[in-house]
């Protein structure tokens, strides 16, 4: 019994570890865990019964969360726009731009999959969309089929990373950090991670063109009646709005001292980037319209087409996350603007129907309650683990490894990236997270950088051979059988569980350059956050002295009841002759005005020697 006595922490979470073992779903092994050692806690001593009695004032807090609310609202927006065809038609448009180019269709499925991540947030909605709609177009016309895979699957896991993700949401609320500080820092890391895989894509393209073969001229859908592609349009508008956005955020100081009427002299990067991009897309769309309802004829069909798909989304995008970083929105009202955006854009393409709100909300609710179950879980184990005095048995385990922080980081990052096989990011996050942010605040590390980290780590957890999620979702759709394509009346070899398999190893190297990356670099992340403001008590204490002093520059009243030097005094003339200074408590008001008023306060209060 001593044994157990001693080493309770160690054996709890080996515990837990059977639990999962054993197949018993997360939220229901962390519970039963939490309850099983809890009361063999309180029977071996270990510590009081009244432990169990805080359960419910946790849970309750739980309940009372706000932060968690943003949760339901994106998951609700990025269904809603996914479920209205907006997936389907990004995709078609995008792949109509790139696809005269080597490796066209690849780059559109990365540039749609990051763009339904920041709008859905959820992986498995962006990787199945892609996988229905975009992996027959690529298989059609040529493409690598574990190239095909591969992009698919990593293109949708963008969601884990650029905002607004919800393993982002989690992440904050574990750490106890503001959600916008969060984005903030996951914002250039999500679209670096993009610019890696549009990277090897163009690499391929030029080293092995036959795995990427450009769009054949039959494919192209949006030409004009002359037989030209509609670039120059394209590329006029395109233009415009980047001349806009650049005059915007060059200007962004004199943009907010005309808004709020008082000088601004500096603008944080990310809200210059968000705002300006806002305000071009918008001038794109006004011109498109104009030129629509006027039948100006001054947009080809391809530049109609882009403008009027690709714009409401990103300005749906840039006014959620714009509103969040700028301060104006908490994370759960931006959500919730978004939702209802998400409704309008709906009902304007005509598309929004009680069959797709009832399936949308339905899904909403399971994934809602899917996280709340498993944080519900994961706060009774918490609760008895750290009774029994685990965060001091991890934080000595982890702070004692070599190499200081660094050696902590590569150590922790090689931990998540093999757990990350068998785990997901919501059990990751509820499970491991609350265990190393304290040892990792103890070794001064940023907990926003450690919290982003962690996050493109976890991405991973999508792309493991043979555990992948991302996988299995691409593998339900991707086609198992022989089939004749719909096009081009050809019979069409099935995609392989292996080819899937092989496709997801070079992005997964990917994203552990992009972690190696942030640990060599970490203001890529810091570097979009606020700076920390540092109070100096000694200044404000010289203020305050300051402030007590006459302005008529003459010496300072005691404010405490001493006269200043100069001023008459009540006291008989042979007490204002000089005086050797005495140290008792009576003398020290007196000195009170040369000194720190609290300190004079302190000594006044205490009682002479001898009095009670």
């Amino acid at each position: 019994m001593e044994f157990i006595v001693a080493n309770f922490a160690p054996i709890m979470f080996a515990g837990l570890i059977c639990f999962l073992l054993m197949g018993f779903p997360v939220a229901f092994s962390l519970g039963a865990c939490g309850l099983f050692f809890g009361l063999v806690g309180v029977e071996l001593g270990v510590f009081q019964s009244s432990v169990m009695a805080w359960l419910p004032q946790r849970l309750i807090g739980i309940m009372a969360n706000d932060t968690l609310l943003a949760v339901p609202f994106f998951t609700l927006m990025g269904l809603i726009l996914e479920r209205s065809g907006m997936a389907e038609d990004l995709l078609d448009t995008v792949g109509q731009v790139f696809g005269p180019m080597r490796g066209g269709l690849a780059l559109a499925v990365i540039f749609v999959g990051a763009l339904l991540a920041a709008t859905t947030g959820v992986v498995a909605a962006s990787v199945i969309s892609m996988g229905l709609i975009s992996l027959p177009i690529m298989l059609r016309y040529g493409y690598d089929r574990r190239l095909s895979s591969g992009v698919i699957a990593a293109s949708g896991t963008l969601a884990q990373i650029i905002p607004p993700s919800l393993v982002l949401i989690i992440m904050a609320d574990q750490l106890g950090k503001s959600v916008g500080d969060m984005y903030k820092g996951a914002f250039l890391p999500g679209f670096m991670l993009m610019g890696l895989y549009v990277l090897y894509v163009v690499f391929l393209a030029i080293f092995k063109p036959a795995q990427v073969p450009a769009l054949p001229l039959e494919a192209r859908t949006f030409r004009e009646p002359d037989g030209g592609g509609g670039y120059a349009s394209l590329v006029a508008i395109t233009a415009l709005s980047a001349v806009v956005a650049f005059f915007l955020a060059h200007n962004m100081e004199a943009v907010h001292t005309w808004f709020q009427g008082e000088p601004v002299t500096f603008v944080a990067t990310d809200e210059k980037v968000v705002v300006a991009m806002c305000g071009g897309v918008f001038v794109a769309l006004v011109i498109a319209l104009i030129n629509k309802g006027l039948k100006l004829n001054l947009l080809s069909r391809l530049a109609e087409r882009v403008t009027f798909v690709l714009i409401p989304p990103l300005l749906l995008i840039f006014l959620v996350l714009g509103t969040i970083f700028l301060g104006v929105a908490t994370p759960t009202e931006g959500g919730a603007m978004g939702a209802l955006g998400a409704l309008v854009m709906a009902w304007a393409r005509r598309r929004m129907s009680f069959s797709l709100l009832k399936q949308a909300l339905g899904s909403t609710t399971r994934l809602s309650s899917f996280v709340m179950f498993i944080l519900i879980g994961a706060t009774v184990f918490s609760l008895v683990f750290q009774a029994a005095d685990g965060p001091i048995w991890v934080e000595h385990l982890l702070s004692s490894l070599p190499g200081g922080p660094v050696g902590f980081l590569i150590a922790v990052n090689l931990l998540v990236f093999f757990l990350a096989f068998f785990l997901d990011y919501f059990e990751l996050s509820f499970i491991v997270v609350p265990l190393l942010a304290p040892v990792a605040h103890k070794l001064g590390i940023d907990l926003i950088w450690f919290g982003v980290l962690l996050a493109v780590n976890m991405q991973t957890s999508f792309m493991h051979p043979p555990f992948g999620f991302a996988l299995f979702f691409l593998r339900s759709v991707a086609p198992e059988k022989q089939y004749v394509d719909r096009v081009t009346q050809k019979v069409m070899e099935p995609v392989t569980t292996m080819q899937i398999y092989k496709g997801a190893v070079p992005f997964v190297l990917i994203q552990l350059t992009m972690v190696g990356m942030l640990i060599a670099f970490p203001q890529i992340v810091t570097g979009a956050l606020d700076k920390e403001v540092k109070v100096n008590l000694d200044d404000i204490g010289s203020q305050m002295r300051d402030s007590l002093k006459p302005e008529d520059g003459g010496p300072a009243a005691d404010p405490y009841g001493a006269p200043a030097e100069g001023e008459p005094s009540n006291e008989p003339a042979a007490a204002t002759e000089p005086q050797a200074p005495v140290a008792t408590p009576e003398a020290a008001p007196e000195s009170s005005g040369e000194s720190d008023p609290m300190k004079a306060m302190q000594d006044a209060l205490k009682p002479p020697p001898g009095k009670p």
